[in-house]
């Protein structure tokens, strides 16, 4: 598997335009498997929960390691503003970036268990709105950085 992808990766454009997103399982697997050397970013999604955070933290300070230079947290499943706070206090502690914020959303769940992709399934719900809102300031810029060139790895928990 990781083979496949990374010849995909090698054989995507280079042009500034063009952008490659991944959305690889939330394990460190793919970082060691040398999936991740080509990214411009690494967005990492973590939700309100000492466990989460510190695999965040444990992911971010890996990625690092490894070479990538700009890891990103997203905080999921955010239901209230103290949720919120406690990824703010452990991003500011651990000096890693928050890029975005995807609410807690029982529409997901409902997604989950039809078999489809939230995105199909109702698009107007507001994770799905806000979830289209990070990749579109990411993949346009609008975030500080954007992706500058063809490829950024995600590690989803959600």
């Amino acid at each position: 598997m990781h083979a496949t992808v990374r010849s995909v990766i090698e054989m995507a454009s280079e042009r500034q335009e063009d952008v490659c997103i991944l959305d690889t399982e939330a394990s460190p697997e793919h970082l060691s498997r040398g999936t991740a050397q080509y990214a411009d970013v690494m967005l990492v999604v973590v939700e309100p929960y000492f466990k989460s955070l510190e695999t965040g933290r444990r992911m971010a300070a890996l990625a690092k390691d490894l070479g990538l230079e700009r890891v990103v947290l997203i905080a999921n499943k955010m239901r209230e503003e103290r949720d919120l706070e406690a990824v703010r206090e452990f991003a500011q502690r651990n000096e890693l970036e928050i890029g975005g914020i995807i609410p807690h959303d029982e529409t997901m769940q409902l997604a989950e268990r039809a078999g489809k992709s939230p995105f199909d399934f109702d698009p107007d719900t507001p994770a799905v709105i806000a979830i289209e809102e990070v990749a579109r300031r990411f993949v346009e810029g609008s975030d500080g950085a954007g992706l500058a060139s063809d490829a950024a790895a995600g590690n989803s928990q959600a």
